[in-house]
């Protein structure tokens, strides 16, 4: 991972920060699905309670350039400012940008149901435990075209880490083994 571009999100009165954040996040999405690529990761540089307004994507220059020239942005190309393909600074550090999910959730439970395995006192045990298991991680709520819900995304982020570790990345950019640069 040499290179990369930076998306600075310029949210207004009409799209506000969050609802920006979640539509670029899922074009973005859209587009690694569409490249069938595994060696496009994104971090979020000015993390804080929440992501912030600049996604930095990260990968080789040929990816990055496959990924700019599907002009996958759209409409929301207005509400965005996007940098050329850049070098990465030789002086960095590194962290692993992964999804955090829980063990626990309404499929799941309505797997349990449906098999049979749980009963009433179960089911409401289950809802309490599952509510009370929030996370304080950012977040990005995405549309799934397939399911046609709403997808609540977690971001969880390592320790700052001096070494890369080389992985892949999944159909968000994210990774549980693969560091990005972090700068």
């Amino acid at each position: 991972m040499d290179y990369y571009i930076d998306l600075i999100l310029k949210p207004d009165a009409e799209m506000r920060e969050a609802e920006l954040s979640s539509k670029v996040f899922t074009k973005f999405h859209k587009a690694l699905v569409n490249l069938n690529t595994n060696q496009i990761g994104i971090s979020f540089p000015l993390v804080n309670l929440k992501l912030g307004n600049l996604f930095r994507i990260h990968g080789e220059q040929s990816l990055l350039n496959d990924l700019q020239g599907q002009a996958w942005l759209g409409g929301l190309s207005e509400y965005c400012k996007m940098s050329e393909i850049l070098k990465i600074p030789e002086k960095v550090n590194y962290r692993i940008v992964s999804q955090k999910r829980s063990n626990m959730s309404n499929a799941k439970l309505k797997r349990l149901i449906a098999r049979g395995n749980i009963d009433e006192a179960g089911i409401k045990n289950y809802k309490i435990k599952m509510l009370s298991q929030g996370f304080d991680n950012p977040y990005l709520d995405m549309f799934s075209g397939s399911t046609q819900q709403n997808r609540r995304i977690f971001i969880e982020f390592s320790e700052i880490l001096t070494k890369p570790t080389q992985g892949i990345f999944d159909s968000f950019g994210l990774s549980k083994t693969a560091t990005i640069p972090w700068f």
